[in-house]
């Protein structure tokens, strides 16, 4: 099963592809956004490495991997997701792979959800509406029995949305850096959604 083009309200969800390395290069010029994940912006070099990597994420499990997320109208409320990717303005990168890495489980049923959003889109409820769609699609069509979230204790904005879609915290752990970001001392925190929260609040699955 391939990755399939998702939509939501306002979001028209397209799966990632060699076409969008501008993009991603353009999502990861901006410092603040990888304020918690690298501390600095990113070079085209860095990107490509990346992309590379996600590209072949996706290939591991059917289904899964990233999507980039296209909206119109300002996606402001009220506003419909666009028809077409060339009808969208970039919003951002959506993630749904494989869980990998080493604090996460090597289970090809468990998935790792996440988002990036250039910094003109943050705090229009758009993360949060994409990723319960993602979730949806993780449980209800490829089959996962748990997603996870990962990120700084201290980012209240993405742990803010991991609350608003309805994970649950799950533990603190603190990984060994070699160059820590600042707010690394308080640790990071893994969230979760389990196939069983998914069908007690989405019956109908």
């Amino acid at each position: 099963m391939p990755q399939p083009i998702l939509r939501t309200a306002r979001l028209l969800l397209i799966p990632l592809a060699d076409r969008h390395l501008g993009l991603e290069v353009e999502l990861d010029s901006d410092p603040e956004v990888l304020r918690y994940l690298w501390g600095r912006a990113r070079t085209r070099d860095e990107v490509l490495v990346s992309h590379a990597q996600r590209m072949a994420l996706a290939g591991k499990v059917d289904g899964l991997g990233f999507w980039m997320a296209f909206g119109s109208g300002g996606a402001t409320p009220g506003s419909a997701a666009p028809e077409r990717e060339d009808d969208g303005e970039f919003v951002g990168l959506m993630m749904l792979p494989p869980a990998h890495g080493p604090d996460q489980p090597d289970d090809p049923a468990v998935c790792d959800l996440g988002y990036r959003l250039l910094r003109r889109w943050w705090r229009r409820g758009l993360a949060s509406e994409a990723s319960r769609v993602l979730l949806r699609h993780a449980f209800e069509t490829v089959g996962q029995s748990r997603v996870i979230a990962q990120t700084m204790a201290v980012n209240r904005g993405s742990r803010g949305v991991m609350e608003a879609i309805g994970m649950r915290y799950v533990r603190t752990y603190f990984p060994s850096w070699d160059d820590p970001l600042p707010g690394a001392d308080s640790g990071e925190v893994e969230y979760e959604m389990t196939r069983t929260m998914w069908t007690r609040t989405h019956p109908a699955a």
